[in-house]
Formats: structure tokens, sequence, C-alpha cells
């Protein structure tokens, strides 16, 4: 094998820890918060819960979630399109449940949710 085509475990490990600082990089604080990309306002939120997973790997970060809302105010559907996939079945799970004000159509919100860890 080539001089080229071998990995030093030093910059095995080099890499590897790079990758585990990008990933464990994280907000100082404890909590889920939600912002919302929309024009409808929201009347009632339900938290999304912190991954067992994401917990043990302490992750944090930021994911987008797209939903439809009907007229009355209620999520139609909701889609992951951004973010942590560790986090896309509670946040989907989460706004579904949302309700947002009336309207005289239906709309496409998008939400932004935070999760951070410790």
């Amino acid at each position: 094998m080539s001089a080229r085509g071998r990995r030093s475990p030093f910059a095995l490990r080099l890499v590897c820890s790079l990758c585990a600082i990008v990933l464990l990089t994280s907000v100082a604080f404890v909590g889920i918060s939600a912002s919302q990309e929309s024009s409808r306002k929201v009347t009632s939120k339900t938290s999304p819960t912190y991954p067992e997973l994401a917990k043990k790997m302490h992750l944090s970060g930021k994911v987008k979630v797209e939903a439809t809302v009907n007229p009355a105010g209620n999520v139609t559907s909701a889609k992951f399109v951004g973010g942590n996939p560790v986090f896309e079945t509670s946040s989907v799970d989460a706004v579904k449940h949302w309700k947002f004000e009336p309207a005289a159509a239906t709309s496409t919100e998008t939400i932004t949710l935070e999760f951070a860890g410790d």
C-alpha cells in the first residue's frame, strides 16, 4: 500500500476529535425552544420530548419542521425539513399537536425548534 493510501493513527484521532467537537458544541442552558417563521400565530404548543439518544450523546441543535395548517388552525401534516435526524420524530410529533389562529385558507408554516443540552 502506498504512503498516500495509509492514514496515521494520529490523523484518525484528530479527525474523530474534530467531528466530536463539532457535534457536541452546544448552548450553555438546558431546554427546548421554538421560533416561528410564519404569518399565523400559534395559540397552543406541545413541547417535544428530548430524545434519550440525544441525552446520552449530549446533542443539541436546531431543527426545522414544515406544518400544513387548515383554516381552523389545526395541523393536518408535519414533516422534518432540516437539522439533526435524532430529533426528527420528537419534533414532528410535537408540532402535529400545535394549534394556530384561524385563517381564511390552508397555510404552510415553517417552525424552528431548538434542543439544548447541558
